[in-house]
């Protein structure tokens, strides 16, 4: 079978297609099925919810995507964006400072740490060829620890009215929030698939050896998959902060179980090798409109909590499906 480096690019946009389509078809259904079931779910108000609730997932995602591609998985997205929050939050709070130079300051601290986190994760997992599920859960461990540390496990508040306020602005009735994230998206899509970088990402899933056979780098690209996925969990922290307004230790319990739905639901391979931001930014829709749209019809916190690993065993399945067709 020909790898992503060697397949037909039509065939392999043709496959994308037929993918994409499926899950939009799956979305479109949520979204009717609720509209039916909820005369609040199509209003203004709501939509604008559903946008600004499923944000921070798809930042995450998007990240998480990239380290899925090559065959990896981070675990520790949740507990990188609550490290990198409180580092923003200390930043964010020191005196002395205007408030452009505090927000600043927040971001390249937040951001960094991130990276960091995400570069540790890649080197250790590709220098010694170890399970990044392990080396992620040591790290998720980690940076869990070192937020609380730094923080003296206390949230950190009071931030400047400018930051609050980004994280409350609307542009048409969409969040700006969302619009950045899907800016970042847009931004993962055109690297995945407009730069022989993304290509060769997809050729580190299919067959890793060929890669490396071929000449290229392949540490230095897994090391920069993983360091995409911190640098998204710190962007996720500073998007967290803007808009609750607050930097806690014990933020984004769970998070990363999320990411790692959307982009399974969204089509992308466990196996790495096949799939897309797009697919992933549909799977993080799906997400977040069953959370909504089952919050609206009264289901009780066990139920919504069932349905959702239902929906994430069932894509599962139809990943193993889409392997065999792949494959065909």
């Amino acid at each position: 079978m020909a790898s992503p480096t060697t397949a037909t690019p039509k065939l392999a946009a043709l496959r994308s297609l037929i993918n994409n389509a499926g899950i939009g078809l799956a979305l479109l259904f949520l979204i009717v099925i609720f509209s039916f079931s909820s005369e609040y779910f199509l209003t203004a108000n709501n939509i604008t919810n559903i946008l600004t609730q499923i944000t921070i997932n798809l930042i995450l995602a998007v990240g998480m995507t990239f380290v899925i591609l090559i065959g990896g998985i981070d675990l520790s997205v949740g507990s990188v964006m609550a490290f990198a929050a409180v580092v923003a939050g200390k930043a964010i709070t020191l005196p002395g400072f205007g408030d452009t130079e505090l927000i600043l300051l927040a971001c390249v601290a937040g951001l960094g740490v991130g990276m960091i986190c995400g570069l540790l994760n890649g080197v250790i997992s590709a220098y010694w060829g170890l399970p990044s599920f392990i080396i992620t859960l040591g790290m998720l461990n980690i940076a869990r620890g070192a937020g609380l540390q730094v923080s003296n496990a206390e949230t950190i508040y009071a931030f400047p009215l400018a930051f609050e306020e980004f994280g409350s602005m609307l542009i048409g009735g969409v969040p700006v929030v969302f619009i950045v994230a899907l800016v970042m998206t847009l931004i993962a899509w055109f690297v995945l698939n407009r730069t022989v970088f993304g290509r060769l990402l997809y050729g580190i899933g299919n067959n890793e050896e060929a890669v490396r056979l071929a000449g290229h780098p392949v540490f230095w690209y897994k090391v920069i998959a993983f360091s995409i996925s911190g640098l998204a969990a710190g962007f996720a922290a500073i998007i967290y902060m803007a808009r609750l307004n607050i930097a806690s230790p014990i933020a984004g319990i769970g998070f990363e179980l999320n990411a790692i739905a959307a982009v399974i639901i969204g089509g992308t391979s466990l196996a790495g090798g096949r799939g897309s931001v797009i697919g992933t930014l549909l799977g993080a829709f799906i997400i977040g409109v069953l959370a909504n749209g089952l919050i609206l019809m009264g289901l009780s916190d066990f139920l919504r909590q069932m349905i959702t690993g239902v929906v994430i065993i069932v894509a599962v399945i139809l990943d193993h499906y889409r392997a065999k067709y792949s494959a065909s």
